[in-house]
């Protein structure tokens, strides 16, 4: 099957016997056995529950992996990641990370004992590998500024490196593009991670995080670690997001659609000495330093567009007057969101970590929703003319 036709039936396996057409909520926290040493496949819903297996199988076949695991929201699964690493371990990440992935990097586990360097391009990833380094932790585009990273170039680097005694596994939050437009295991990583709250769900009703991984034993290790740590997903949460990816391929194109004709204008604005608009980061624009390596590793570009104004003055006067797009976190639903990153994503950053990933009072960060693409450019040209 095509990938639309898999976001609308999802997995093969049927859990009802009534013909019901979208999949039931089993909100039974407990399932009784046949007998002694029998199960139905379902003992407790923290470990396995019908409804949150049929949203990991369709995730799973939407992203080409061996198994996904579901938790109780995007940080739930970064969290339950980092328990693969040991005290002494070493991970290399993107320099532009999610700000609620680096606090925990930063606050949590360097605390526990592992070792976190950040690197820009190629170069300084295969610098700052060493003989501890046990991952590799990339996003693309980057939250907020954009930046796209070549996946297959850092699977490639990351085969030369290691060995037998050192596998470095390459870890990658597609959240941004989904499986629609970007296939990350198929480009060379072992783990994809998703905050599922955002595209996948797709109408900020539902957190939810995601982690699908491309071999068994290491399925089984996480699937370890959600039953121990806890942090599964609930059963009517399940639900939401199952609804959600039924939509993700005709939402994920008008996004992209939609998305590229307000870079676009962003960009012409930007180009005007009168405009307040000052730069543009989105990969679908030919200017973006990436776009090449965009065009080759996925097939849309999504629908998150940051730019820079001239002041803070003009940005926190964006943020109360548009009209249309909310003033709010998150990303990824039908709703038009604008956020300040300096205040609210990347708030926990220390400024000069901000300031160096370009993370200032001058920028904003667009989630373009499902309205019309006319109306949130006239939403945008009206809150810079309220100015």
């Amino acid at each position: 099957m095509e990938i639309s036709t898999i976001c609308v039936h999802g997995c093969k396996k049927k859990y009802d016997t009534t013909g019901a057409v979208s999949v039931p909520i089993f909100s039974s926290s407990t399932f009784s056995h046949p007998g002694v040493g029998q199960s139905t496949g379902f003992d407790y819903s923290r470990s396995h529950n019908p409804t949150k297996e049929h949203l990991e199988q369709t995730v799973t076949a939407l992203e080409g992996g061996t198994e996904t695991i579901a938790f109780s929201s995007g940080m739930a699964a970064v969290s339950a990641l980092m328990e693969l690493f040991s005290p002494g371990d070493h991970i290399v990440a993107s320099y532009d990370l999610y700000g609620g992935t680096f606090r925990l990097f930063s606050h949590i586990s360097e605390k526990n004992g592992i070792k976190i360097s950040y690197a820009v391009t190629l170069n300084e990833i295969a610098e700052k590998i060493t003989q501890a380094t046990k991952a590799i932790f990339i996003e693309t585009p980057t939250n907020p500024m954009m930046n796209v990273v070549d996946i297959a170039a850092v699977a490639q680097l990351r085969n030369n490196k290691q060995n037998t005694a050192n596998k470095i596994l390459l870890i990658v939050d597609n959240t941004f593009l989904t499986p629609i437009f970007q296939k990350p295991l198929s480009l060379g990583a072992d783990i994809v991670l998703h905050s599922a709250t955002k595209y996948l769900g797709g109408h900020n009703d539902a957190l939810a995080g995601m982690l699908t991984v491309k071999e068994n034993d290491l399925a089984e290790r996480l699937r370890y670690i959600s039953k121990t740590t806890g942090a599964c997903l609930s059963p009517f949460d399940s639900f939401l997001i199952i609804r959600g990816i039924k939509t993700l391929a005709v939402r994920m194109e008008r996004h992209n659609k939609t998305a590229l004709a307000a870079a676009k204008w962003l960009a012409q604005e930007a180009e005007s000495s009168q405009c307040k608009i000052k730069k543009v980061y989105y990969a679908g624009l030919q200017n973006h330093p990436n776009y090449d390596v965009s065009c080759r590793q996925a097939s849309g570009f999504g629908g998150m567009i940051s730019f820079t104004v001239d002041n803070e003055q003009t940005a926190k006067s964006i943020l109360e007057n548009v009209k249309i797009i909310k003033y709010a976190e998150s990303l990824g639903g039908t709703e038009s969101l604008i956020t300040y990153p300096l205040m609210q994503t990347h708030a926990d950053l220390p400024q000069d970590e901000r300031e160096r990933r370009g993370i200032n009072d001058r920028l904003l960060r667009l989630s373009v929703g499902l309205e019309s693409e006319n109306d949130i450019i006239e939403d945008l040209k009206q809150a810079l003319g309220d100015i």
